[in-house]
């Protein structure tokens, strides 16, 4: 009787696993399907190359790029060829990232005409975005290109031009000035020189000398040393390395209220030399925006999405007077952010 009723209990507690069996592989099955439903994508992989993070322009791209990364969930890995000199550096950097496998590759280049008839033997078939500086390719070349971010810099350097113009117009007496504007031939110093000259026409603006050096801070605070010693110098017109240098030069030599100091574009320390009134005027092309510009049209390509292939921010010249919030926050990072070389997606 005993093994009786043991067979039965055996027996029920079989039929009571399969029929639960049943129900937990019917919505198993279900559930399966509904995931299989639903497409999965592997993060994005986007590669970022800049010619240098010696300023904080630079830094305040890579802030832009940093967050719009980790907005959009994708891998970002970030290179810099360390001066705008080094061009096999770069060369060596984007064959760097096709060997890390980027599906995409967002290009600073050091010189707008680096890889005019030679981009592909560095990348292959990677689609490549441009950013703030601008990239001349031939027609074959060409096709690579997915999108282009950035201002033209001729009318950062006529900004500059025009407020120098407008307070000294022809007749006002004869006003001098040095330009240092960066590296003689790299990045955008040939259409911010032709912009500036365009915009002095007709003025009182003389230019006693222009001095060239890559935006390096010792470089760079060496001409200021020898500007000084210049006679009579009533301005000071150079990239935003050259001006910080100015800042301090003309402080420790007592020359602060001899010399007006103007910038060609936004940094930092240009920032804090406007609230101080230390510096003129400095325009800004919203650096951050651009970073965050050019991961958008990375992602969109990738993902198939409408994306503007030309994006180009408004430029903001800006005076002490003229300093807004939202304009600074579109360019400049955080005071406490650091370059950031690498964003992994969360999965």
């Amino acid at each position: 009787m005993q093994c009786l009723l043991n067979l039965c209990q055996r027996t029920l507690f079989m039929v009571i696993n399969q029929r639960s069996f049943r129900t937990i592989f019917k919505h198993s099955v279900l559930t399966m399907s509904l995931f299989a439903s639903v497409p999965s994508f592997a993060a994005e992989k986007i590669c970022a190359i800049y010619p240098h993070l010696k300023d904080s322009y630079w830094l305040s791209v890579n802030y832009g790029m940093v967050s719009e990364a980790k907005k959009l969930g994708v891998n970002l890995r970030v290179l810099e060829a360390g001066g705008y000199l080094n061009n096999d550096r770069q060369k060596q950097q984007l064959a760097l990232c096709t060997q890390w496998g980027a599906n995409a590759i967002i290009l600073g280049t050091v010189e707008p005409q680096a890889y005019e008839h030679n981009l592909k033997n560095w990348v292959g078939n990677t689609p490549v975005f441009a950013t703030v500086n601008q990239l001349d390719l031939d027609k074959e070349q060409n096709e690579l290109l997915k999108g282009v971010v950035g201002v033209d810099w001729y009318w950062m350097g006529y900004e500059a031009g025009k407020f120098l113009a407008e307070k000294h117009p022809k007749g006002s007496g004869k006003t001098k000035i040095a330009l240092l504007l960066g590296p003689r031939t790299s990045g955008g110093t040939k259409p911010v020189t032709t912009g500036f000259y365009d915009a002095i026409k007709g003025s009182d603006i003389h230019i006693v000398d222009s001095f060239w050096a890559d935006n390096d801070k010792e470089l760079q605070r060496n001409l200021i040393q020898r500007v000084i010693d210049l006679d009579n110098i009533d301005y000071i017109v150079g990239n935003a390395v050259a001006i910080e240098a100015a800042i301090s030069e003309l402080r420790s030599v007592g020359k602060t209220k001899e010399i007006g100091l103007v910038s060609i574009y936004l940094s930092h320390g240009v920032y804090r030399g406007l609230l101080r009134h230390k510096v003129l005027f400095a325009p800004t092309d919203k650096m951050v925006q651009q970073g965050r510009l050019s991961v958008r049209q990375a992602v969109h390509y990738l993902r198939q999405l409408p994306y503007e292939k030309h994006a180009s921010p408004g430029i903001k010249p800006l005076t002490p007077s003229t300093l807004h919030d939202g304009t600074i926050q579109e360019s400049l990072s955080p005071s406490k952010y650091r370059p950031t070389f690498s964003v992994k997606a969360v999965d």
